[in-house]
């Protein structure tokens, strides 16, 4: 699974000292198969062997691009981490027996097969770029449509699994890094105001988990009754406000020596700590990244702190250096990881 090409998310794109991913995943079904709650092991095979082959055939443009993995032949470790990388869902790798996914080179492309629908199209980004990943989605699920023929009707739209996400099947979402809004105690406000627009905020990995270094994830709550345009507009739109409040928070905030002394401290800390957590890295990271956006450091830049976080994760940091590692031995090689990687931090 190893790739020497650079990934997605060891880039900066538009807007990335507030944005650092956006997402677009659509849902869809074939239409001569029962939804993946009813299916049969054979049938499962059966659509999983359709899909595959509707990308990976010789006459797929896209066929070179990408390539196939079965979840059945991953450790824990390596399904795992791709969650921390946001390739899958949780609950896709919660039970592998039936599932995989095709998956581009630089990991900005996938397609579970499978998971709640037959199939979930994903589109990676750095930065702020809806456009541009509803594009490619679009262009992914068109090629598949060619071959696959989508279950959809003229009134409700693409038919899925889950009520929720009929019509448009589309689910959009921005990773925003908010630090002072969060400082501020403006975030309880934020969520209320953002569910009466048909938006919704959540943790670091989508529903039901944490906020981890003031990472958010926002993402449209409405597939039915309005456009993917639309849907996306609307996204685009409000990002762009909580962007320009973040900035003006950070702005003031970073006038506060208290918080000057947070970041200086956070960066003191991760340049020379022996052992680290990953929590605690989260924490610390999160104040050396706004210290970055507001100029009180230098040294390293933002694409340097994406391509770190994401090779100190638990599961990531396993499957690359062994997953026999205690949770101490982990702790000892995320420090050293973050020493090297931050050594020209100022």
């Amino acid at each position: 699974m190893l790739n020497e090409e650079k990934k997605w998310y060891e880039k900066a794109g538009k807007e990335s000292d507030v944005v650092i991913s956006t997402r677009v995943r659509l849902a869809r079904n074939l239409a001569d198969m029962p939804f993946p709650n009813r299916m049969t092991p054979d049938q499962k095979a059966a659509v999983e062997r359709r899909v595959r082959d509707a990308i990976l055939s010789g006459n797929s443009a896209i066929a070179s691009d990408f390539y196939f993995v079965q979840m059945d032949d991953l450790s824990n470790e390596q399904a795992v981490s791709l969650v921390e990388r946001h390739i899958v869902s949780p609950e896709f790798i919660a039970n592998a027996k039936g599932r995989g996914f095709l998956i581009s080179k630089d990991e900005r492309i996938s397609i579970m097969v499978n998971e709640e629908d037959h199939v979930r199209i994903q589109v990676l980004h750095e930065g702020l770029a809806l456009s541009e990943a509803a594009e490619m989605a679009d262009r992914i699920d068109t090629l598949l449509n060619e071959s696959l023929r989508f279950a959809f009707d003229s009134e409700l739209g693409y038919l899925t699994q889950c009520p929720t996400n009929l019509g448009t099947g589309m689910r959009a979402s921005v990773m925003l890094h908010l630090p002072a809004l969060t400082e501020n105690g403006a975030m309880s406000r934020i969520s209320t105001n953002l569910s009466k627009l048909g938006l919704v905020i959540r943790g670091t990995y989508g529903e039901g988990s944490n906020v981890i270094g003031a990472m958010y994830q926002l993402s449209n709550q409405i597939t039915l009754g309005l456009s993917e345009k639309e849907a996306v507009e609307n996204l685009q739109n409000i990002t762009m406000q909580l962007i320009s409040e973040e900035r003006k928070t950070r702005a003031s905030l970073s006038k506060n020596i208290n918080v000057q002394d947070k970041v200086g401290r956070s960066a003191g800390v991760l340049k020379n700590a022996r052992l680290l957590s990953c929590d605690e890295y989260m924490k610390l990271i999160s104040n050396v990244r706004f210290g970055i956006a507001e100029k009180l450091l230098s040294g390293i830049t933002l694409e340097d702190i994406h391509t770190l976080t994401v090779a100190v994760q638990p599961a990531t940091m396993a499957a690359a250096h062994g997953s026999n590692l205690s949770v101490g031995q982990r702790d000892i090689l995320r420090a050293d990881e973050v020493r090297k990687a931050l050594k020209a931090l100022q």
